[in-house]
């Protein structure tokens, strides 16, 4: 993002993604892993998630498809998304939530005036049936997320206007 602060000597700091989701137990910690996993290349981006009404948890298919899919699961955790609205947050460059009940919800003020876009993806930890079915929800998830994340990390982001950025990530999810 052009408006990026620096960082150290004449770098730009990352651009900063917070994946939201009401639970932060499946598909926004999906989010936050793949991107801190894919599109972290040069340091470019930099991911977080939170929830509206976290779990305490991240469900354990959440991390099973990571691990299997070679994605990095250390260190993720269900957090309220009171952590980065208030003083000491990390900046954030873009909100993007993906599950449609946190997109309707009134989020919290965040600092900067960050880029918004919804990627809603259907929620993998509400299907019932057997291991097999519950896993392959989680693994659909993965990938639909993995493709968007992966445009992500092609856009220009250091160079679009703000109103390209909003059009690009929305385009994104709806793909």
């Amino acid at each position: 993002m052009h408006d990026a602060r620096p960082r150290g000597a004449g770098a730009p700091r990352p651009v900063t993604i917070l994946f939201l989701c009401t639970g932060n137990s499946a598909r926004s910690i999906l989010a936050e892993a793949l991107t801190n996993h894919l599109a972290a290349s040069g340091g470019r981006f930099r991911a977080f998630s939170a929830g509206s009404h976290p779990k305490g948890e991240v469900h354990p298919l959440a991390l099973a498809v990571l691990r299997e899919a070679r994605v990095p699961a250390e260190g993720l955790r269900s957090k309220s998304w009171d952590e980065f609205a208030g003083a000491g947050a990390p900046p954030v460059d873009f909100v993007i939530t993906v599950c449609d009940q946190a997109a309707a919800e009134v989020c919290p003020h965040w600092p900067g005036r960050p880029v918004a876009a919804h990627w809603g993806v259907p929620d993998p930890a509400a299907v019932t049936g057997s291991n097999d079915r519950k896993r392959l929800a989680f693994r659909e998830a993965l990938t639909v997320l993995t493709r968007r994340i992966e445009r992500l990390g092609s856009l220009p982001v250091e160079s679009l206007s703000r109103e390209s950025l909003e059009e690009q990530l929305r385009r994104i999810g709806h793909q």
